[in-house]
Formats: C-alpha cells, sequence, structure tokens
C-alpha cells in the first residue's frame, strides 16, 4: 500500500512514523511546501527504521504531487495549526484554501485515493473537500471522532484508575470544544456500564474534559497535538490498508442517516478497504440525539462560511 501524508508538521510526521512502525504500508510519501521539509523528516525517520524495525520506504518531497501518484490513501494535515485561545473554527479562511488545492492536487495523480482529512475546522474541510472533488462519500473520511474517542477513554481510565485498553467509548457530533456529543450512557469497562464505578457528578466532569481535550493541550503546548492525532490517523490507515472492518466515529457525509443532510459530521462507520464500507445508526437516548442536532447546527453554520 502506498500511503501520501500531506504536511510535515508535528502531526504529518507523527502519521508518517505511526504508520511506518505498524509496519502495514510498504511507501510512505511526506510532501510539504517548505523547501527541504519533507525531504528532511523522510531522511530522519528512514534512519529508525533498523532501530524500529519496519520495512516501509519513506521519502518527502516539496511540492511535487506527481511522487504521490498511485497513492491508495492519502492525509492532509496541512494548514495552520491552533493557538491557545482559538477555536478549529477560526481557521477556516486560511485552511479552506490550503485543503481544497491539496484534494485536488492528490486526486490529479491519484483518481483511486481513499482521503483522510485531519486539517481543522475537520468536518468544514471533510465536507469542502468532498463537494469540491464530487468523490463518492465513502472515500473522503474525517479523523477527529477517532481522536475524540481515545480521548475520552483516556479520561474514563483516568477517573476509573484502569488501563484505557479496558474502556469502551464513543464521541460523535463536530470535532469542536461545543459540538462534540461523549456518549457516557453506552461507555463501559470490560462490558460493565461506567456508571458502576463513577458518580454522575465524575461522569460530567469527564464528558466536558473530553471536549476540551484539544484545547487543554494547546494551552500547555502552545500548538495542537500531534502524538494522538498521529496515532488515530495510523489506525484508520491501517483499517483500510487491512481491510479489517473496524468501527470508529468519523466524519462522514451524511445523506439522511440520524435525520441529517448534507454535513459531514462525526458518527460510527465501519472502515475498510474501500474507505467508509457502512455508517452505522445505533440507538441514541433523546439527550444524544438532542445533542447531535445541536452539533449539527454548529457545523452547517461553520460550512457556511465556505466559498463552495
Amino acid at each position: 500500500m502506498k500511503v501520501t501524508i500531506v504536511g510535515a508538521g508535528a502531526v504529518g510526521a507523527s502519521c508518517a512514523e505511526y504508520i511506518a512502525i505498524k509496519d502495514f504500508s510498504d511507501e510512505i510519501v511526506l510532501v510539504d511546501i517548505k523547501e527541504g521539509f519533507a525531504e528532511g523528516k523522510a531522511m530522519d525517520l528512514m534512519q529508525t527504521a533498523s532501530l524500529n524495525g519496519f520495512d516501509s520506504t519513506i521519502t518527502g518531497t516539496t511540492g511535487d504531487y506527481s511522487k504521490t501518484a498511485g497513492s491508495d490513501v492519502a492525509v492532509i494535515t496541512s494548514g495552520i495549526p491552533r493557538k491557545p485561545g482559538m477555536t478549529r473554527e477560526e481557521l477556516i479562511g486560511t485552511n479552506a484554501s490550503i485543503v481544497k488545492t491539496v484534494a485536488e492536487n492528490l486526486i490529479k495523480h491519484s483518481p483511486e485515493v481513499i482521503i483522510i482529512v485531519v486539517s481543522n475546522p475537520m468536518d468544514t474541510m471533510t465536507y469542502l473537500a468532498a463537494k469540491a472533488l464530487g468523490l463518492p462519500k465513502n472515500r473522503i473520511i474525517g479523523m477527529g471522532g477517532a481522536l475524540d474517542s481515545a480521548r475520552f477513554k483516556y479520561r474514563l481510565s483516568q477517573a476509573m484508575g484502569c488501563p484505557a485498553s479496558e474502556v469502551s467509548a464513543m464521541v460523535i457530533g463536530g470535532h469542536s470544544d461545543t459540538g462534540m456529543v461523549p456518549l457516557i450512557e453506552k461507555a463501559s469497562r470490560n462490558s460493565i456500564p461506567v456508571s458502576e464505578f463513577l458518580s454522575a457528578d465524575v461522569q460530567s466532569e469527564v464528558v466536558e474534559a473530553t471536549k476540551v481535550g484539544g484545547a487543554t493541550l494547546t494551552k500547555l503546548l502552545g500548538t495542537s497535538a500531534w502524538y494522538a492525532p498521529g496515532a488515530a490517523v495510523s489506525e484508520m490507515v491501517k483499517a483500510i490498508a487491512l481491510d479489517s472492518k473496524k468501527v470508529f466515529p468519523c466524519s462522514a457525509l451524511l445523506e439522511g442517516e440520524y435525520g441529517l443532510n448534507d454535513l459531514c459530521i462525526g458518527v460510527p462507520c465501519v472502515i475498510g478497504k474501500n474507505g467508509i464500507e457502512q455508517i452505522l445508526e445505533i440507538n441514541l437516548s433523546d439527550a444524544e440525539k438532542a445533542k447531535l442536532s445541536s452539533s449539527s447546527e454548529g457545523v452547517s453554520k461553520t460550512n457556511g462560511l465556505l466559498e463552495l
């Protein structure tokens, strides 16, 4: 499998590193606009191959999309990252232009590629790619829900004092501080509802900490996080490469599912060799439905800022 990652910054480099270490892709291409940057990152990563035991080949290029030709999956991380105090929505003006240009270049050289969007505001950037490219909806995927769910599991594991591997939990809705819908009612520890371990007050604290997880890290780091986003992307790409049919909450173009239309928002999806192979319409409580509806209104409002 050939994977292209556009944007060789911290998130893009982490994507490449995790994909290489998991050793399911034979070729990884890093693309960046900064002269020599992607080439340098690729060389640095390749010098870890004998240490980390992978056989993937990683190369870099400064804006030459011909070197991405034949990619099976492409990941778009390019754009300006968040700074402390910024919302994801404030990035729309700059990042929309970048994402549209990148997506068009990718399709030109890899017409069958599956695209995973990471750039913020992620749901709106996914929608932009879907509308600008006119690809089948299964081939445009927004990463946010996989990352948000990992952060939710982390918060739950910390609150319960247990390994994150014991926690099953999911975040749907928009990838924003106000739009996330952590499904606390459905969260469990080894199939036991988390309500058996945590009080209602602690559950609420976990939900709120999850929703501002990105902002919390941005404040601490001075920029957007990169390890967990990179790991989330690598798992999604792996599911495509191995056709594993894993379920991830990810931003998908909805056409009536959950009563929503003409927007991309986080919902549980089966991911396999064809990208999004099924959108799962799970049963939601009235409260969960109301939160998802409110989240969709926020995403639609941000979409309205696009010039399509």
